[in-house]
């Protein structure tokens, strides 16, 4: 019998300073039985940085053929298509082709060895930004995972500044490319 997803109730305020945005939305996660809280958290974060009324988390990990989150047309044009984790070339260069614009969310420990291992492939690629959060950073955040979720998150520069009850945590997104 396959596993079933854990399902997450996010409460989320956004304060993005640099794009002047201030939503506050509810979000229903899933986590997939192999997804690490840590790689959830980071789907949340990337939400929280490229928020938009139309951006929409996918089946991710579920379906080969969808981003983890992305931002589709009235016309049916993916706009944005974001992914999160260590992918490889060969997938983002399949979302080239499907998508206006394609963002990588880097995380884990081994990210820097990844990077130098793929960096000249993905340079190749158009249309890609690829973003780096550090791990030890990001895994500050699995304590704060639990089935309801209060999250503010002020994103200023490079900073993202969280808050969930009594936690706070500041941690850095760095652009690869």
């Amino acid at each position: 019998m396959a596993l079933k997803p854990t399902i997450y109730k996010v409460d989320l305020q956004i304060v993005d300073l640099n794009r002047n945005v201030y939503p506050s939305v509810k979000l229903t996660l899933a986590l997939h039985p192999s997804e690490l809280p840590e790689r959830m958290m980071v789907r949340l974060l990337a939400y929280a940085l490229n928020y938009h009324e139309d951006l929409e988390f996918c089946k991710g990990l579920s379906a080969a053929d969808e981003a983890d989150l992305w931002q589709v047309a009235p016309t049916q044009e993916i706009m944005e298509w974001i992914e999160v984790g260590q992918v490889s070339p060969d997938r983002l260069r399949k979302a080239v082709s499907r998508a206006a614009n394609i963002k990588l969310y880097a995380y884990g420990s081994e990210s820097e060895i990844w990077w130098q291992r793929f960096s000249d492939d993905f340079a190749r690629l158009s249309k890609v930004e690829i973003y780096r959060f550090k791990y030890e950073e990001v895994k500050v955040l699995i304590p704060w995972v639990e089935r309801s979720i209060d999250l503010s998150v002020t994103i200023s520069g490079n900073d993202l500044m969280l808050n969930s009850g009594d936690n706070h945590h500041t941690l850095s997104v760095s652009q690869y490319l």
